[in-house]
């Protein structure tokens, strides 16, 4: 393992399904021996960057790549009329969160973020737009709140606050890990589908299919505003990409992908190298 003074955070992009490619690189970033010495995650990745920070070695990615291979769309989108209904009415969501709820209960190691194996910081937004870091108190609640995706699901009250989803606020992952203190910088994006035949179906595929564009572009912003302050390292995310991030039956396929480009990655001077990967800049095929 290479020692690198200073402190080292992972930080984890959102992107609904695509998340499936962060455990991919998380695979590879632990076997060429990164610890970090703490992690941030926004939205689906305050959820990776959760079960890793329970169990930050081989064999806890290992369970964390199990867990994606068997999640369904159902298990977290739950269809629900009751949904539905309540959201025309003003109940103020499409989908009820128990079944993320319920995903986080059943694999979370730890009950409160303070209670991880390493730190874990969990951003999510209130509703006037600002950023919210959150490193103490119940991971689940943390968790759910900095996935509040907008319409479909509900803000979560935390305090004096109503959360929703970490990538809607100003402040990134990225920046927050800067904050935080951290030296060095390793990024896990989800990227975006920048191959898809035609639009994402479905008005809620559309809306995160959108999220992921717009995470994108504030991590282009963030790094660019980093430059020469924070040694930031991007692990490349996976280009052509055709995968909605509302669509959970290819986790296993990006794991894998995920897996080999990182790991090419590695070999070929990534942790040493300081560049915006081009696959995160607006495009398609």
């Amino acid at each position: 393992m290479t020692h690198h003074p200073g402190k080292t955070a992972f930080v984890f992009a959102g992107g609904g399904s695509l998340g499936a490619v962060q455990v991919g690189m998380l695979g590879e970033l632990v076997r060429a021996g990164e610890r970090p010495d703490f992690v941030v995650g926004a939205s689906v990745g305050a959820l990776n960057a959760g079960f890793f920070a329970g169990n930050p070695a081989p064999d806890g990615v290992a369970r964390l790549a199990e867990i994606w291979r068997k999640l369904k769309g159902a298990d977290v989108f739950p269809l629900s009329v009751r949904g539905a209904f309540g959201w025309l009415s003003g109940s103020g969501s499409l989908f009820d969160p128990s079944g993320l709820r319920r995903v986080i209960q059943t694999h979370l190691p730890f009950r409160n973020l303070e209670d991880a194996e390493i730190p874990v910081h969990v951003v999510a937004t209130n509703l006037g737009g600002v950023s919210v870091c959150l490193s103490r108190g119940p991971a689940i609640d943390a968790i759910l709140a900095s996935a509040a995706i907008p319409i479909v699901f509900p803000s979560v009250r935390i305090g004096d606050d109503d959360l929703i989803d970490g990538a809607i606020g100003g402040n990134t992952p990225i920046l927050t890990a800067a904050e935080l203190g951290a030296d060095r910088i390793i990024v896990l994006p989800t990227g975006f589908a920048c191959s898809l035949e035609a639009p994402p179906s479905g008005a809620v595929a559309r809306g995160l299919h959108a999220i992921t564009l717009l995470v994108a572009h504030q991590m282009v912003r963030d790094l660019k505003l980093l430059t020469g302050s924070v040694q930031v390292h991007v692990a490349p995310n996976l280009c052509p990409l055709d995968v909605s991030p509302f669509n959970f039956m290819h986790s296993h396929d990006l794991i894998r992908r995920a897996a080999a480009s990182t790991r090419l990655w590695i070999q070929t001077g990534g942790l040493t190298q300081q560049i915006v990967p081009r696959a995160l800049l607006p495009h398609q095929h």
